[in-house]
């Protein structure tokens, strides 16, 4: 085997069973993989200097197709189910064994790289790949190990990224020829037929999810955060389209992370060291954070282009809505260089409520958080998939459901105590409709939810006069400097007021049902926290 580039001392591969590969390119900086990128034809130079490159089939994540060894380590603490669907070791074993053959003889692309800020719970880990754009999205969002740190590196776990070969169901025990999979005991991560490169963070933010509780009492969390210049720090939990990204990016605060985060005794920490963010409709108006972050260096996914063939157009939604870009949390100015801050002493829940009938912000008691946070409400709106021709719920627990190995509650009792322990000010945050649902109503204004989550920060809305929304069990403050007094009651902001409480008492429904599920782990103070059925269902009357 032929080893080129920064090779650490421990650069076998034989433990990973890839002896047998033409050659390693270990290590490269950004320049050398988007020249191998563009030499083999795969990706294109935008006029700002980042690589663009096309995922191929997918485009997002395959849930469906994520798989965890079902084994000693795990079979009795993972909550299995259609999140965590169960793979044999046997299977496993087969399966790395015919990618390994399948990766003999190629070329591949190896980084030392780790997870997690904090230095009492990071993990190394060493990744394998097949293409070197994927090895630069590894490069943009896992912690870059210094050259005297790879020489030393020593990966707790190995990842292997292969979207050329095609999983075979009969033979390894999955859906189809995509296949994502984890195993505990061997600590390696797989990922084949599929190019998207989202598979690759979020395995290891599973796998972050499955050890940090047990191993080291922190909580892992699927949200962003940023820090004032007094170290106040603020998180953002949301699901994909809430504003997550947008809103943590933020240029009177100091970026800390965007994704995925952990919260210690001593306070939260960034378990990467980049940023994944979405990039359809953007532009430096609305986002010029993230807009100017897209620079060399940075990784542009599955986009348009203008007639030039080299500028993005950031409107075309041809090949997917889900357009991506990845680039290192330097890129944003100001951002915490450690990746680790302070106990919050505010959490912001983000939903994109497409229904248009829950309030922009809400301050929400011990109780309300244990519900939206097992909850994870958003809504999907018409148009955005084949066959939704209105809004649709989306419930994802923890905000974060496809990457959480353990029982949601279990997460849920952890961020409680939490906040009981550190006295932290938690917000339900509207971010989608007002005066009517999608294609009624329109858009909350990004620089409304900006206001009212400066004032929230602020303690501007500590003392102003709370309202009870009866039907979803909210505390609503009735004014916010810079936003319309009307805005903050839905109900007021809609001309048809019994359509209004025919589509509220629904989703409160919704809500009520899909909470059904956690009724054997959740608690009555975690039940009690949610809408009250009664008087949706008399409003609905």
């Amino acid at each position: 085997m032929k080893h080129i580039g920064n090779c650490p001392n421990r650069a076998s591969l034989e433990a990973i069973g890839l002896e047998d590969v033409a050659s390693a390119h270990w290590n490269l900086p950004p320049s050398n993989l988007i020249l191998q990128t563009l030499l083999r034809g795969e990706g294109i130079l935008t006029d700002t200097g980042a690589l663009s490159i096309a995922t191929g089939e997918f485009t997002g994540r395959s849930p469906k197709d994520r798989f965890i060894v079902d084994d000693v380590k795990t079979s009795s603490r993972v909550d299995w189910g259609e999140i965590n669907q169960k793979m044999s070791p046997d299977d496993f074993g087969t399966l790395l064994s015919d990618v390994q053959d399948y990766m003999g003889g190629k070329r591949v692309f190896v980084r030392d790289a780790a997870v997690g800020a904090d230095p009492g719970t990071r993990i190394n880990v060493r990744v394998v790949t097949e293409k070197a754009w994927s090895n630069l999205f590894v490069h943009n969002m896992f912690l870059r190990l210094d050259a005297e740190n790879v020489k030393l590196a020593d990966p707790a776990w190995h990842i292997v990224c292969a979207p050329g070969y095609q999983a075979c169901p009969n033979r390894h025990g999955c859906r189809q020829g995509n296949v994502s999979a984890i195993d505990f005991t061997r600590k390696i991560i797989l990922i084949a037929g599929s190019g998207y490169t989202g598979e690759i963070k979020k395995g290891m933010f599973s796998v972050m999810n499955f050890e940090l509780p047990e191993v080291h009492n922190v909580l892992p969390m699927h949200c962003s955060s940023n820090m004032s210049a007094d170290g106040d720090v603020a998180v953002f939990f949301g699901l994909s389209g809430t504003g997550k990204t947008t809103l943590s990016s933020d240029p009177l605060r100091s970026l800390i992370g965007d994704d995925e985060h952990g919260w210690t005794n001593d306070g939260i920490f960034n378990m990467e060291g980049g940023c994944y963010a979405k990039t359809i409709d953007l532009s430096v108006e609305s986002e010029p954070q993230i807009f100017n972050a897209i620079k060399y260096g940075a990784l542009l996914e599955n986009i348009g282009f203008k007639e030039d063939g080299v500028t993005p157009d950031y409107e075309d939604d041809t090949i997917t809505p889900n357009t991506r870009v990845s680039y290192p949390v330097d890129h944003i100015d100001g951002s915490i260089k450690s990746g680790m801050g302070g106990h919050p002493t505010d959490v912001f829940f983000l939903t994109c409520d497409a229904f248009g009938v829950l309030p922009p912000i809400s301050k929400l008691d011990a109780n309300g958080v244990m519900f939206h946070f097992i909850s994870g409400y958003t809504a999907k709106v018409a148009g955005t998939e084949a066959g939704v021709v209105e809004p649709q719920t989306t419930f994802s627990a923890c905000f974060g459901a496809p990457f959480l190995p353990l029982a949601p509650t279990d997460y849920a009792k952890m961020l409680g105590e939490r906040i009981e322990k550190h006295g932290v000010r938690m917000w339900l945050v509207n971010t989608g409709w007002s005066g009517g649902g999608y294609g009624v109503g329109s858009r909350i204004k990004l620089s409304y939810t900006r206001a009212m989550i400066t004032a929230a920060l602020n303690g501007e809305l500590h003392s102003v006069e709370m309202r009870k929304d009866t039907v979803f069990n909210l505390n609503v403050p009735t004014s916010c400097p810079g936003v319309p007094t009307e805005l903050l009651s839905p109900r007021e902001t809609w001309s048809d007021k019994v359509e209004f409480d025919k589509v509220s008492a629904g989703l409160a429904r919704r809500f009520v049902d899909n909470f059904s599920k956690f009724e054997n782990t959740a608690t009555d103070a975690m039940r009690s926290g949610g809408p009250r059925v009664l008087e949706a269902a008399a409003l609905k009357g």
